[in-house]
């Protein structure tokens, strides 16, 4: 099944001439309209008129999350704000999140994309799609809820929450797709099971699943215990509708008109040949308020250049086994270290140390902060310890979005050296 079988299966060498035309045009749109792109490529003698093949994108600099951060809120548009009609944001490690804006036209395209990734991952008009994902500034539940009406399905917008009301939703409304994190599709498994309810009272067809790293195990998990088809989809909060799998299931299709894939070594920044795997850069094609050139996404894959059975004649990516910088994700949302350690500083603790430690209790995340007690906690007040710790827990929950559950260890007991500040004990 196509959404788009005109791009989808469009002969590579037509959909080559498309992705330069619109190259051309976005490089000559950032240089007129983001001072960031026009400083750089003053500074590297470029002309956006020189580049003349996919090859050249090479010879452009990179952008990076750094960038972004530095160009906060609107430094990176490359559009009036009165041409902007929706802003969304994704954290950053300085606390402050970054800020993609989207044109009516930017809306239009991304609600495209994710009916093409809707489809090729089964769903039909046919279908009721339940979207277990947070809705608010965070992109995840708005496109796959857009595409989902744009093919003429039935949307559930349940959102994140009480698991036991999820699967009285599924009941109730007859769901037939999920679309949510992996491992809240575990979590939900096991909540049907302390439920007593058999999957074969679902109406559940399908599973599109993301937002966090998950393996063919899990996939095998998650399709024998909720009775599923499970498919794979790829986005950033930056960059959303770059991918998704077919039924076939054997890698993640780009949506090679909308954007410019590249391998890089995430070292050196060289790109690398075809077949090896490096951190994904992504260069948007057809995005008007927030474009993007050579955006390193942190993101560990490999492309897959032979044809697909599915018929689809666009480069696949296999799935994000890791990330290439030391962003952590937890419950689906993108936390850094260097957040946790603003957050802490900012209680009036002065030069901490902590840990970060990660489990997986049932199939959810349970994220901890060991907290060195200082000296003066020796002898001061429990109530005092517990006062500051509280108000750790509520910032990270407030400032982050994610809840943490904080301990205060005793003095020097953390390991200081060979990468002890993270312990990530999660098995997907």
């Amino acid at each position: 099944m196509y959404w788009q079988s005109e791009y989808e299966c469009m002969e590579r060498g037509e959909l080559e001439l498309l992705q330069l035309e619109r190259l051309q045009a976005t490089l000559n749109r950032v240089a007129r309209n983001v001072p960031l792109y026009r400083k750089r490529f003053a500074e590297l003698g470029i002309d956006p008129y020189d580049v003349q093949s996919l090859e050249d994108v090479k010879r452009l600099p990179f952008t990076t999350k750094e960038d972004l951060r530095q160009n906060y809120p609107y430094g990176l548009f490359a559009v009036p704000l009165r041409d902007v009609v929706r802003m969304q944001a994704s954290t950053g490690t300085t606390g402050k999140p970054t800020v993609v804006g989207y044109t009516s036209g930017d809306v239009r395209r991304w609600s495209e994309l994710a009916a093409r990734i809707l489809t090729a991952g089964g769903v039909t008009k046919d279908d009721a799609v339940q979207i277990a994902f947070n809705y608010g500034l965070f992109t995840g539940a708005f496109g796959v809820h857009s595409g989902a009406e744009l093919i003429g399905a039935s949307v559930i917008p349940s959102s994140g929450g009480d698991a036991r009301r999820q699967i009285s939703i599924m009941q109730d409304y007859r769901t037939t797709a999920l679309v949510c994190t992996p491992s809240y599709a575990l979590h939900l498994a096991d909540t049907l099971d302390e439920m007593g309810v058999n999957k074969t009272a679902l109406s559940l067809r399908f599973g599109l699943f993301g937002s966090e790293p998950w393996t063919e195990e899990t996939r095998r998990e998650i399709e024998s215990r909720l009775g599923i088809q499970a498919t794979d989809n790829y986005g950033l909060s930056e960059i959303t509708g770059v991918a998704g799998e077919c039924l076939e299931r054997a890698g993640l299709h780009i949506n090679e008109d909308h954007f410019l894939a590249e391998i890089v070594d995430p070292d050196t920044g060289e790109v690398l040949p075809a077949g090896a795997k490096g951190e994904l850069v992504l260069t948007t094609l057809t995005k008007e308020a927030f474009p993007l050139i050579r955006f390193r996404t942190g993101d560990l894959t490999t492309l897959i250049d032979a044809p697909c059975p599915c018929g689809r004649t666009l480069k696949r990516m296999t799935r994000i086994p890791g990330r290439s910088d030391d962003m952590l994700i937890i419950h689906g949302v993108n936390v850094f270290p260097a957040q946790i350690e603003a957050v802490i500083a900012g209680t009036g603790l002065t030069d901490p140390h902590y840990q970060i430690v990660l489990d997986r209790v049932g199939h959810m995340d349970l994220a901890t902060i060991k907290l060195e007690a200082p000296e003066s906690f020796c002898t001061d007040s429990i109530k005092k310890s517990q006062r500051i710790l509280e108000n750790v827990r509520i910032r990270l929950q407030t400032e982050l979005g994610v809840a943490f559950e904080v301990r205060l260890v005793e003095p020097r007991t953390i390991e200081r050296v060979n990468g002890g500040r993270i312990v990530d004990r999660r098995k997907m």
